[in-house]
């Protein structure tokens, strides 16, 4: 149904409804502001980076054509799995599962041509002001829900640090972990090959001795605390067992091809993450971009679209 479509409909139902509306019984306060508690545990948050376009994945109104200015979507559009729910032809697999997907379609901002300024305020919910630094997302349900295990971090983002990223004052404790490399993990907690061990071991006793002077020379020391929960959160979290994670070489050869390409890996990732127990991960899709110019398409941008909507549809779909 065309919003047209929608629109007149809706008025004819109102005007019909009016006199009934008077009678109803008004809802109290307190019943209109019952809202069910979420029973998700863990969440994946997908970063197009550019801004995805709505009329051409999720909400297509009619075929169009960008070339020749006509307005309306550049593909074909096709049926789901909810009658009367239509998107681009290039989701085919999201199509088969759209009974599980809740798509926004109201959604709308006032950020004119500010990408940091809107990447901020996606992320925080509110735009930058004066020197305060508020938490994100992620942040936010990493000091809510916490570490659900002791192996795995609360918060993680496969993709770079950014200030919208970050815990804000509810402080470095909350904060990210972070990795690009797919091959080699988070930057630090992976030991190079000539580190054997018996090596290791070595270094810890060492530490373990340096630490317990700390504590005797400094204490009552917050600073000395934060120093050593952080160095205590980064040793636990280079363990084998979390690590293991990151070794997507133990996935299956038909799973690794069901995700896909170099997003599709990033998204297995985040799922093998999510059964370690970690609480909010961001996924950035375009780390580099596959068309030039990400989903803040323009020129070939638009005309290559396609091949970045095709990567969402089949890493969403596996």
């Amino acid at each position: 149904m065309f919003r047209r479509e929608f629109l007149n409909r809706s008025s004819l139902v109102a005007a019909s409804s009016t006199i009934g509306a008077m009678s109803a019984p008004v809802l109290s306060m307190e019943q209109a502001l019952t809202v069910k508690p979420g029973s998700a545990e863990h969440v994946i948050f997908i970063w197009l980076g550019g801004g995805m376009s709505q009329i051409d994945t999720f909400d297509p109104k009619q075929r169009g054509s960008s070339a020749e200015r006509k307005p309306g979507t550049d593909y074909d559009i096709i049926g789901t799995a909810v009658q009367g729910v239509q998107v681009c032809q290039h989701l085919p697999r999201v199509a088969e599962r759209m009974d599980r997907v809740t798509a926004l379609r109201t959604v709308h901002h006032e950020m004119i041509d500010e990408h940091a300024a809107a990447v901020y305020w996606v992320h925080v919910g509110r735009p930058v002001s004066g020197t305060i630094q508020y938490p994100s997302l992620g942040a936010v349900v990493s000091h809510q829900l916490g570490n659900p295990e002791s192996l795995a971090p609360a918060y993680t983002v496969i993709g770079y640090p950014n200030v919208a990223r970050s815990p804000g004052f509810l402080g470095a404790h909350y904060g990210y972990l972070y990795l690009t490399d797919l091959e080699s993990g988070p930057r630090g907690f992976s030991r190079p090959n000539y580190v054997d061990e018996q090596r290791v071991e070595r270094r810890l006793r060492l530490l373990d001795s340096v630490r317990e002077s700390s504590r005797e020379r400094l204490q009552h020391s917050m600073l000395r605390d934060s120093q050593d929960e952080a160095l205590s959160e980064s040793l636990r979290l280079s363990g084998k067992q979390f690590m293991e994670a990151f070794d997507l070489k133990t996935e299956s050869p038909a799973t690794r091809e069901l995700y896909g390409g170099e997003f599709g890996q990033r998204c297995l990732l985040a799922r093998r993450l999510t059964e370690r127990g970690v609480r909010f991960i961001e996924v950035a899709h375009n780390l580099n971009f596959v068309n030039g110019t990400g989903w803040d398409t323009h020129r070939e941008g638009q005309q290559n679209q396609w091949t970045l909507i095709r990567e969402l549809d089949q890493a969403m779909g596996a």
